[in-house]
């Protein structure tokens, strides 16, 4: 979401003295220490290449190491965490590539804006897009996209609040949300597909408050986990929820997570796995939208079952 998060700021700095007069947002209804979700670790990513920056979705693998990342300029990387003593230590990148399409040609915006990433149980990668709405799936780190996946129903999402959260099941099965929703609205539409059949419309996702949805994630558990956004006066606030998730529709969800405004950045990509002590754990990446007042994050937090 990078063009319009850009624009925001502009706005932003231009009208700042207004925003005195409209009060902020409600801080978190549970304090940071009382939240089943505690903060590990934050480590900032800086790495010298010109497709550095941008990323909106995140997976890591199942011991927690090794990693793959997408950024809204179109870029797959690879990599491994690094940890010291539970916490966050270093990032190496082994790998990094621009998407390519079904014919391997490297594109231009529009189609480069890659949102949601999602690693299946056969171990490849599916990526969705914005502003040119479908979804990719690469089968090896080689191989050129497969046809991409569509349905003329993404004709009618907003540019560039498409389908920004992307996760599967492990039976294979998609599932797309926008980020787009009408203002007042109180669910977000969930796209879903089937190996071997074509995307539907089956049910929705229940909204709370002024958050969006940005990511998501099938946990080791089974349940789903929602990373969502807030954004206000040039500061963002992040929660994350988990909730089961039936071929009828999601369960009712518990907060995990909800952070002030300020103690991230812009956290768009989630993933959640199972650390050696049993411990789920949740992590998560900063999108800087190639602006030098934001930055790229990994950020890690343990849920206290």
């Amino acid at each position: 979401m990078r063009r319009s998060l850009a624009i925001a700021v502009i706005c932003v700095m231009a009208v700042a003295p207004v925003f005195a007069l409209h009060p902020p947002p409600p801080p978190p209804a549970t304090a940071a220490g009382d939240q089943p979700a505690q903060h590990l670790s934050t480590f900032r990513w800086q790495h010298d290449e010109d497709w550095f920056g941008g990323f909106s979705g995140i997976e890591v693998d199942a011991d927690g190491h090794r990693f793959y990342a997408v950024t809204d300029r179109g870029y797959l990387v690879r990599g491994q965490l690094n940890r010291a003593s539970d916490r966050l230590s270093g990032v190496e990148v082994t790998a990094a590539r621009p998407l390519v399409d079904d014919k391997g040609r490297v594109r231009e915006f529009p189609h480069t804006d890659a949102e949601g990433l999602a690693l299946d149980p056969q171990g490849r990668l599916n990526v969705s897009f914005e502003h040119a709405h479908r979804v990719l799936r690469y089968d090896t780190w080689q191989s050129p996209a497969a046809w991409p996946s569509y349905t003329r129903s993404w004709r009618a999402l907003h540019q560039n609040r498409g389908l920004e959260t992307l996760f599967v099941d492990a039976d294979g099965v998609l599932y797309a949300v926008p980020e787009g929703v009408s203002r007042g609205a109180s669910e977000a539409l969930v796209y879903r597909r089937k190996p071997g059949q074509k995307w539907d419309q089956p049910f929705t996702l229940e909204l709370e408050g002024d958050f969006v949805p940005v990511g998501g994630d099938i946990g080791p558990d089974g349940f789903f986990y929602l990373l969502e956004r807030d954004f206000f006066r040039l500061k963002f606030r992040s929660r994350v929820r988990r909730m089961a998730l039936t071929p009828r529709g999601f369960g009712a969800s518990e907060t995990l997570l909800e952070t002030p405004l300020r103690r991230h950045g812009n956290v768009e990509g989630l993933a959640v796995w199972e650390d050696a002590a049993g411990r789920t754990r949740l992590t998560m990446i900063s999108d800087d939208n190639f602006l030098p007042v934001l930055r790229t994050d990994i950020i890690e937090y343990v849920v206290n079952d």
